[in-house]
């Protein structure tokens, strides 16, 4: 049947299963964690390589190797979910994961005596049972950072996310580290040490988007910034199923300041030429 299309037809069908093919191979395992049921997207190919994909029932994670922490972790908060997770107790063995291969992952002894906290990317407070508690301690789930930052305005941070889910009712969350400069420090001679850490939020009833962005350092505050802005500085397409007018344009986002909730708008962008990787 194929043999009597003519070599423009011929053509045109290799191209829709090309394209078929493409998309087949992107769908992601555990669709829910993700707006639209699409997963982040890498642009930038440096990226790439030795990297995996790791579902859980709480959330999901791409691995590198590179990086020996996650490139993103992603979340579907809805305010049943937090309800559940309110009265959950916090697990805290952390562990190395068996999803990972051993060359490229973390290892408890690359945090040791290391200086800096094993900072969750998707929070064990979002986790609503038993298991998901336990599964987000897993290292592929982890990055380093200052301890002041993680108990801190990142704390702060993740406060204000919980609220924004139980109000809104349901909320799409991508959250990762970047690693920008050419100095980038690796803890314990393996696990890249970032920059910056990142959470990105797509609201699907109003249509809106926006990231907080912190440096990794002491002493620093969140800035505000636009996803399309974001995708730029980390070489990902973090919601491809979301229309670009809606990713171009910054959210209000809220920050929690001790029991008061204070609204911002975008306050300052990071232009980078390259990063690390």
């Amino acid at each position: 049947m194929i043999s009597g299309l003519g070599q423009t037809s011929r053509i045109l069908l290799f191209s829709l299963l090309l394209v078929a093919s493409v998309a087949l191979a992107e769908q992601s395992s555990c669709p829910e964690h993700f707006a639209g049921g699409q997963a982040p997207s890498i642009t930038n190919q440096k990226l790439v390589p030795q990297t995996c994909d790791v579902c859980y029932s709480g959330y999901a994670f791409k691995h590198s190797g590179l990086t020996r922490t996650p490139l993103y972790s992603a979340e579907h908060l809805t305010g049943a979910r937090l309800l559940l997770a309110k009265g959950m107790k916090r697990s805290s063995k952390f562990f190395p994961d068996p999803h990972i291969p051993a060359s490229g992952r973390a290892e408890l002894s690359h945090y040791a005596r290391s200086g800096y906290d094993r900072g969750h990317v998707a929070p064990s407070a979002d986790m609503p049972d038993k298991q998901s508690q336990q599964e987000c301690f897993s290292l592929g789930n982890m990055v380093p950072q200052v301890p002041e930052i993680n108990r801190g305005v990142w704390e702060k941070i993740e406060k204000s996310v919980r609220k924004m889910a139980k109000e809104r009712g349901e909320i799409y969350v991508v959250s990762g580290p970047l690693f920008m400069g050419s100095k980038i420090q690796r803890m314990g001679g393996a696990v890249m040490v970032p920059t910056h850490t990142f959470k990105a939020i797509y609201d699907p009833g109003r249509r809106e988007s926006g990231a907080y962005l912190v440096d990794n350092v002491l002493g620093a505050e969140p800035s505000f910034i636009s996803i399309t802005e974001l995708e730029k500085m980390v070489g990902m397409n973090l919601f491809p199923s979301v229309n670009e007018k809606i990713k171009s344009a910054a959210m209000n986002l809220p920050v929690q300041n001790g029991g008061r909730l204070r609204n911002h708008g975008r306050q300052r962008g990071y232009v980078y030429a390259e990063g690390m990787l």
